[in-house]
């Protein structure tokens, strides 16, 4: 048996929320805090650009209490079903350093929850999350993770990956060889410290995805966020460490990210690698073709039915088991 419970607290006068997840008995546990990904993708690693409510995040939280492992997962500031309330408050004054502050705050939350040994929490990250783990792991904190676990982490610059992205939606289109360029001045121009001023032949969509990282609300962190990958911290980080692609993610890519990160880690036996066959971008189950996932990157996230890939759901827990048992 397992229980579920909202916890909150404050930070700089705003209020956070987040779902602590333990078994019913013994202790005291081991415990992950789970960090979502970017955009507006809430506490369970869901968003509402996407179908469905089935979770990644939610899923993983009651496998991890039947083995025993407390979990803390939470709402950024700029996400949930709090964050109208919450944007005027923070526009403008997002950066890493604010990322980083929701989690050192979300880990003091649940070391201090009942039956946690606040020696062995480990921080796990999906996509952008993994840079704030990083973060975190690799800087001086109260309560030091015990270990990491990283899923989908970006092994090239964010600005890097998202033009792979662009060039596999734009390829799908007639004329997607030439518009690729335009996506690609716009992506220098912002890289140049310029706005992007997208061409308007661009496809609505594509042109949505470069104005996001130039909303003033989202400002600084969106340009510190463009040069950012998981490679430089990563060298630096001591603890034992687990690095997590699916070989069916449609955003972050085992080859391309995951050689600079194998790189980076060459010769640290702390970090360990697994890129299980099917698993996709938040570790569900994907079972379609390259050029399915291609033309609808984002199905099967959170749809009904959807579950965790076995391959990647048996790494974690038995990495886990041998790191905080």
């Amino acid at each position: 048996m397992t229980h579920s419970a909202e916890v909150g607290w404050q930070l700089d006068g705003i209020d956070m929320f987040g779902t602590f997840t333990t078994p019913d008995a013994g202790g005291p546990h081991p415990a992950v805090v789970m960090v979502a990904g970017s955009g507006p993708t809430d506490r369970d690693w869901t968003s509402p650009l996407l179908p469905g409510d089935n979770g990644s995040a939610v899923l993983l939280a009651e496998y991890l209490a039947a083995a025993g492992i407390a979990s803390l997962r939470y709402d950024k500031r700029a996400s949930g079903p709090h964050v109208a309330e919450n944007i005027p408050k923070i526009a403008g004054r997002m950066s890493m350093q604010s990322h980083l502050d929701e989690l050192v705050a979300a880990v003091r939350v649940l070391a201090a929850q009942h039956n946690i040994d606040s020696a062995r929490i480990v921080g796990l990250g999906n996509s952008e999350g993994c840079l704030h783990v990083l973060h975190y792991a690799s800087s001086a904190q109260d309560l030091p993770f015990a270990g990491l676990v990283l899923t989908a982490p970006p092994g090239r610059s964010v600005g890097a990956v998202l033009l792979t992205q662009l060039r596999t939606q734009i390829g799908s289109l007639p004329d997607g060889e030439e518009l690729f360029p335009l996506v690609e001045q716009a992506a220098a121009r912002y890289s140049a410290g310029e706005p992007m001023d997208a061409d308007p032949r661009l496809p609505e969509g594509v042109r949505g995805v470069l104005a996001s990282f130039e909303t003033p609300v989202n400002l600084p962190f969106a340009r510190e966020l463009w040069n950012e990958d998981a490679t430089a911290a990563l060298a630096s980080v001591a603890v034992p460490t687990l690095v997590l692609i699916g070989r069916s993610d449609a955003q972050v890519d085992a080859e391309l990210d995951g050689g600079p990160l194998q790189s980076a880690a060459s010769g640290m036996p702390n970090v360990t690698f697994a890129f299980p066959e099917h698993a996709n971008h938040v570790l569900k189950e994907d079972l379609r073709s390259p050029e399915e996932r291609a033309a609808a990157p984002g199905s099967g996230y959170n749809e009904p039915g959807t579950r965790l890939d076995p391959e990647a759901l048996g790494a974690i827990l038995s990495w886990l088991r041998d790191v905080v048992g």
